[in-house]
């Protein structure tokens, strides 16, 4: 039995490597419609909760797919661990990317902060977030699909292309970094 990866043939275009406007856009379209609102939470997820990042990032991958249109099919199963992986692969690189250059100052920090009746949430929300990056990528990888996309085992495995035993280990790690981290910044949940 074959599984369907979502890779096309890899056949020329006819044309002499004209692109078909409308076939673009329903590419994009089916691409968005089937995956964009779960690899939206996946790599808000692991960007802990930077929404507007994750946006680029999605729009980055779903451009990679569409430049890669003759092999891929945006309707089979397969097409998703591929744009997970483009995901991945741009969360880390800037994530890198970070690191090899000096941090940005911004000065309307103190406009965001929020009143009295918010603040107990946003200080949670803020150590929560604080102590999610002290942990490895791959296990704040494993909470997002676990804990926040609320997947099951063999789903999550499935998606990440590792056995469920690693999934099983690497939660309970994960889950054991968090509230270790959270601990340390004074805060038991």
């Amino acid at each position: 039995m074959r599984h369907n990866t979502g890779i096309r043939g890899t056949q020329p275009r006819r044309n002499g490597g004209t692109r078909d406007r409308a076939r673009d856009e329903e590419f994009i379209r089916a691409v968005y419609d089937k995956h964009g609102v779960f690899l939206l939470r996946m790599t808000t997820g692991l960007l802990r909760g930077d929404s507007h990042q994750a946006q680029d990032f999605v729009q980055e991958a779903v451009l990679r797919a569409w430049q890669n249109t003759d092999i891929l099919n945006p309707e089979a199963e397969g097409i998703r661990p591929w744009l997970i992986t483009v995901v991945r692969n741009l969360v880390i690189d800037g994530y890198r990317a970070r690191l090899a250059r000096p941090p940005e100052t911004i000065d309307t920090a103190l406009n965001a902060m929020p009143g009295p009746e918010r603040m107990e949430p946003a200080l949670t929300k803020k150590i929560v977030r604080e102590a999610l990056s002290d942990l490895t990528l791959q296990h704040r990888e494993i909470l997002v699909h676990v804990e926040f996309l609320d997947q099951s085992v063999a789903h999550t495995a499935k998606m990440l292309g590792i056995p469920k035993g690693t999934v099983k280990s690497r939660t309970h790690l994960a889950l054991r970094a968090l509230r270790l981290a959270l601990a340390a910044r004074g805060y038991t949940p």
